[in-house]
């Protein structure tokens, strides 16, 4: 989810409504959806490190391995279903004839953290272990661990944080003025890759010092769907952007940033210059 993922403008989106929820309990209702969600967000980075929560991605019932992958692969597909259905537009637009347009997005994020915290709770460990670093190199992955979640949350920043999570929406439908989504913007970490959240999360998904079955059979499967989810994004958002956005993709990479490229100083700059006039005025001799 990126600055590709904010709501798309629905069809009447900005009118007041007619009847249905009044605006004061789609705003209570959008808060108190952002509350949880920061309640199951706050549960997940004690999930994958195992601490601080009282079921962690390693801990839990044992199950037999078979039935174990087979209970986890539900969970994720449920998930990726939930996640990726309900952002498409087509489904916006019918789910919109149920649900109060400035209510949309917050209806999504709450029914992600529910998919969310299902997941957490049934979730069976695995056994088996890929890999274990000890010591320093433990330290140097919870660090890039900790750095995961700071790219992934900063990120959600950078172009709307308030309308990525609905409060937006429900602030301008209390305050009876018209909604239009955040416009395209390249700045901050989007100046070098598209899908600095889906980066984020990458990061923290993989950064385990201790990797067991478990944790890989998650790591691996959400990369998967991370990357197909991508491709589903950019493909809605070419069609709503057209030439603006197939430029930004040209120039940017999606996931892993470009080396920037070399900055001279003004003087190596003059020392270059003369280099390459002498250069000319030789092979002109």
């Amino acid at each position: 989810m990126s600055h590709v993922t904010k709501p798309a403008r629905l069809p009447g989106a900005g009118r007041p409504q007619l009847a249905g929820m009044p605006a004061l309990v789609i705003l209570l209702y959008a808060a108190a959806v952002y509350l949880l969600f920061l309640g199951v967000l706050g549960y997940a980075v004690g999930f994958f490190a195992g601490f601080g929560v009282p079921k962690g991605i390693d801990q839990g019932p044992r199950t037999a391995a078979s039935a174990a992958v087979g209970i986890d692969l539900l969970l994720l597909s449920l998930f990726a279903v939930q996640h990726t259905v309900m952002a498409r537009p087509w489904f916006k637009r019918r789910w919109t004839r149920i649900v109060p347009e400035p209510a949309e997005r917050a209806s999504f994020v709450l029914a992600t953290s529910l998919v969310l915290a299902l997941l957490f709770w049934l979730w069976r460990p695995v056994g088996g272990i890929a890999w274990s670093l000890p010591g320093p190199g433990a330290g140097a992955v919870w660090a890039v661990y900790a750095a995961g979640w700071a790219l992934a949350v900063s990120s959600t920043f950078l172009i709307s944080h308030v309308d990525l999570f609905g409060l937006r929406q429900a602030w301008l439908n209390a305050r009876r003025a018209r909604y239009s989504p955040p416009p395209f913007t390249e700045r901050g970490l989007y100046r070098r890759i598209r899908h600095p959240l889906m980066a984020g999360f990458l990061v923290v998904f993989w950064s385990a010092p201790t990797m067991t079955a478990g944790h890989l059979l998650f790591a691996a499967v959400a990369t998967g769907y991370i990357l197909a989810g991508i491709a589903f994004e950019e493909h809605d958002l070419s069609r709503s952007l057209g030439e603006t956005y197939a430029g930004y993709r040209a120039r940017v990479p999606a996931l892993i940033p470009r080396p920037s490229p070399r900055r001279h100083s003004p003087g190596a700059q003059r020392s270059e210059e003369n280099d390459r006039k002498q250069a000319t005025c030789e092979a002109g001799r």
